[in-house]
């Protein structure tokens, strides 16, 4: 019997918070694999990870700087590592597939659908940019969307699915996703538990609203049985109270400084900080929480000694 358990997975560093937004948002090689570690050593089960430039943090799919970090949190860490096939809007896919085909990882995270993905309202709050990159990337996506057709998921789900070995969080950021996670259902070309990330608050997506959350769950359920796992991950400062509702809902939880840089009031310190606050929320709530081996069971992962890093 699968464990019924909470996965905790936690996003490290991601594309969408840029340096100047927080001093504790990692983007050098050494910074993510200790922020990873030190993530998992607090309880996550599950890394996302995305890379950036070692000097700049821009958001970089180079697989060389993937390859600084990734085996270094494998040495350590019995976490499964998930890498992003997501990275940027301003990417193409064959860019954003390239780590993780060199990698094959056990996981990787795949957005159901091309979508409007808005951050250029950070730069309504005043700063001062330590890198010029940093308001022309948030600008950009005021005229970008991130593109993901379905000749693309299907190149990724054969490619990376397949051809690796590897399966996939499903990013859905509205409910039309869950219905082309269906589709591909339907067709053959995923099987096996599936996990589900519920994503809200991201402009262009579903909002991080309780109702949308019971919604999402309803449709999921009409749609797909009990042959999936859900976990939810919303934007900022809905990251705490929209995770707590999905574990009472029988659901996992993301946290991360890729979705808030925030751990209450105050700039999270770490990765770690986030872990660590939602594990004891989950504790409080009589809630167990899945180690590593226990998510590579309930999901059908391949194992971490059969990667390709």
């Amino acid at each position: 019997m699968k464990s019924k358990k909470v996965i905790i997975t936690c996003a490290i560093t991601g594309s969408v918070h840029t340096p100047s937004m927080s001093p504790y948002l990692p983007y050098r090689p050494e910074d993510i694999a200790a922020q990873s570690i030190e993530a998992a050593e607090a309880g996550a089960s599950i890394l996302h990870l995305h890379a950036r430039d070692p000097d700049t943090g821009q958001p970089t799919a180079d697989p060389a700087v993937f390859m600084r970090f990734l085996p270094v949190i494998k040495q350590v860490s019995a976490a499964v590592i998930n890498i992003s096939t997501g990275g940027s809007s301003l990417m193409s896919l064959d860019d954003r597939l390239a780590a993780a085909l060199m990698a094959e990882p056990e996981m990787c995270s795949l957005n159901m659908g091309s979508m409007n993905f808005g951050l250029y309202p950070a730069l309504d709050r005043p700063r001062t940019w330590q890198h010029d990159w940093e308001p022309k990337l948030l600008e950009a996506t005021r005229s970008s969307i991130f593109k993901n057709t379905f000749e693309d998921i299907e190149s990724i789900l054969m490619r990376l699915g397949q051809g690796c070995g590897t399966r996939f969080e499903f990013e859905c950021y509205d409910v039309g996703h869950l219905y082309t996670l269906a589709h591909f259902r339907d067709r053959g070309l995923v099987d096996g538990t599936l996990f589900i990330q519920f994503v809200f608050g991201v402009l262009g997506g579903i909002g991080a609203d309780p109702e949308n959350l019971v919604h999402m769950k309803r449709i999921a359920d009409k749609l797909f049985g009990d042959d999936y796992r859900f976990s939810v991950l919303a934007a900022g400062r809905r990251q705490m109270p929209m995770t707590t509702m999905a574990a009472t809902m029988g659901g996992s939880v993301r946290v991360g400084l890729e979705d808030s840089l925030y751990d209450g009031r105050d700039l999270a310190k770490s990765n770690a900080e986030q872990v660590k606050r939602i594990r004891a929320i989950l504790q409080g709530l009589s809630l167990e929480v899945a180690t590593p081996g226990e998510a590579r069971d309930t999901l059908g992962l391949k194992g971490g000694d059969r990667v390709a890093f």
